[in-house]
């Protein structure tokens, strides 16, 4: 009795020692990611932390002198901007978008993925386009003053195109398709039930858009709304050329014309302002997006078919954004590419291409890495320190790229001084600069601005795999590293791809960061653009213009595939 009754004593308690070894492996295994993604999102906001500190602490504090002069003036104009962008943006995006889903006219299938590829034109190209052919000395005027005998400008009256109103449109242009993708998207996954029934109670297809359609839409179309609205405060190329008062035009006026630096992160931590509303607005909007779907998204839908001038008109509706925001840009692009080929196709343009090529490649894989991270620590340990702490880290793409710069310039030359007066105190020897006027320096702006794009498309992907997966992954003995190799990469791979082609997309189109930011005598693509194009020689930069929008074309045409294949049997 005494034997049997000791016999079980040690087996009794095995299972709760071991139980609490795989407790204290969790723990210390979850307490490893979090700390690492610590680390790194507090590395990556630290440039966002330098402009706010450099803002609160100028050396030389204008902000009354600004508040008093030009501020007004930099918001309204910014206001109206956003307004207009934005406008046009949902006036063309939404009526297109609901044409190529719900109707049948000619062109329709052609128009489905024709009208996503304005995205690929960067903003500041097509305004040196379209001023190349507006403007008194381009094609278009020459033809008119031809054609009717004028002789001077004073015969005749021609819009500017180099104004708040050129400036709208040529953003419109190539912004409209954020608001157009995601509009599809969501008239793609109403329920064919309720189209149906809205067409039995005897709804016309005009009805059925204002009743029915838009309505269940505009989550969609507020998530694109704001991020039309962030693309266009960010833009300088546009607003530079065409001499914009905004409010990102105000940053480079104050810092470079006033040599304030100060004033221009107070300017940039102004536009915060703007950037959380409209991170606010499309948080919100993608979580009431969640509602639409149904069981049904996936059957047919019965599109209207639409005959005679209705037909024609809506084949003119989708014809006119794709003339104008690609075909005619890039036939011009092309034109100029070819008849200046043999001057510009040489080895210093080959060597630009290949900055750009390799600096873009490098970046999305580094941003990817840092996503991954962030968003599978963030899976592993849900709470609301490390959750606000990714959001910070994410704040990078709101920021302009000049503002940016100027962040990564502050700690890396603080740095820089730090280690060269330490080496020369001790050693006698000067390092000189380590990290500012480096590759390294554009690299790590290329991550910080584009970071939230690889992480929505990592974290995005990981939140499609079910927690059953790590716990049976746990159960089989893996531990989180294990898990995340083994389990979550193969399933994310295509969120990982698509995160990457999309930040080398826009790494290859960023402007003022790298302008800031490169080594002497170091250019890449769209800083061989700009300075061709600044100097109104557009035909030497066609062919590096032209490149930039080939490759652009890449992830608009996965996109457009994307979205065609949210249902299958349509």
């Amino acid at each position: 009795m005494s034997s049997s009754s000791t016999q079980p004593t040690p087996m009794a308690h095995k299972p709760p020692l071991a139980a609490d070894t795989s407790n204290l492996v969790s723990t210390d295994s979850h307490r490893r990611w979090f700390f690492s993604a610590l680390v790194v999102a507090v590395l990556v906001a630290l440039p966002v932390v330098s402009v706010f500190y450099l803002s609160l602490f100028p050396s030389e504090n204008i902000w009354s002198h600004l508040a008093a002069t030009v501020l007004p003036t930099y918001i309204s104009t910014t206001l109206i901007l956003m307004i207009g962008v934005g406008g046009l943006s949902i006036l063309i995006g939404v009526s297109t978008a609901w044409l190529v889903t719900m109707c049948n006219f000619p062109g329709r299938k052609m128009f489905e993925w024709a009208l996503l590829l304005p995205f690929a034109v960067p903003a500041y190209v097509i305004a040196y386009v379209y001023t190349d052919l507006l403007e008194y000395a381009g094609p278009v005027q020459g033809a008119l003053r031809r054609f009717f005998g004028w002789s001077s400008y004073q015969d005749y009256w021609f819009p500017d195109i180099r104004t708040l109103g050129g400036a709208i449109l040529m953003l419109a242009l190539v912004l409209y398709p954020y608001i157009y993708m995601l509009a599809r998207a969501s008239f793609l996954e109403h329920s064919a039930n309720i189209q149906a029934a809205s067409r039995t109670l005897g709804c016309t297809a005009f009805q059925s858009f204002l009743r029915v359609s838009l309505p269940m839409a505009r989550p969609g179309i507020a998530v694109g709304l704001s991020l039309v609205s962030m693309e266009t405060i960010n833009d300088f190329g546009t607003v530079d050329y065409f001499a914009v008062k905004s409010l990102s035009a105000g940053i480079y006026d104050t810092w470079l014309n006033m040599s304030n630096l100060g004033g221009a992160a107070q300017i940039a931590s102004f536009m915060l302002v703007f950037v959380v509303i409209l991170i606010t607005l499309e948080r919100i909007g993608r979580a009431r997006q969640k509602q639409f779907n149904s069981s049904d998204r996936f059957k047919t839908l019965e599109r209207f078919e639409l005959r005679g001038w209705a037909a024609y008109f809506s084949s003119l509706t989708c014809l006119l954004p794709f003339i104008a925001g690609f075909v005619i840009p890039f036939l011009l692009l092309g034109k100029y590419a070819y008849e200046n080929f043999n001057e510009t196709w040489s080895e210093e343009f080959l060597i630009i291409a290949g900055n750009s090529f390799l600096l873009s490649a490098t970046a999305a894989v580094a941003a990817c890495l840092v996503g991954l991270i962030l968003a599978y620590s963030k899976r592993l340990s849900p709470g609301r320190g490390l959750v606000g702490v990714v959001r910070f880290a994410n704040l990078g793409y709101a920021l302009p790229g000049a503002v940016l710069a100027i962040g990564v310039i502050i700690p890396f030359a603080a740095f820089d001084n730090g280690v060269d007066s330490l080496m020369r105190e001790y050693f006698g020897v000067s390092t000189g600069l380590l990290l500012s006027g480096t590759i390294f320096a554009v690299l790590f702006a290329y991550v910080v601005r584009f970071l939230a794009v690889a992480h929505g498309s990592v974290e995005s992907s990981l939140a499609k795999i079910t927690p059953t997966m790590d716990m049976a992954s746990r159960s089989l003995g893996l531990n989180t590293f294990q898990t995340l190799v083994k389990v979550h990469l193969p399933l994310i791979r295509g969120g990982i791809m698509t995160g990457a082609l999309v930040v080398f997309v826009d790494c290859m189109k960023e402007l003022p960061a790298t302008l800031i930011l490169r080594p002497f005598n170091f250019d890449t693509l769209a800083t061989y653009v700009y300075q061709y194009a600044s100097d109104e020689m557009l035909e030497e930069s066609a062919l590096g213009a032209l490149l930039i929008v080939l490759v652009g074309l890449i992830p608009v045409i996965l996109l457009s595939r994307s979205i065609a294949e949210s249902q299958r049997t349509n």
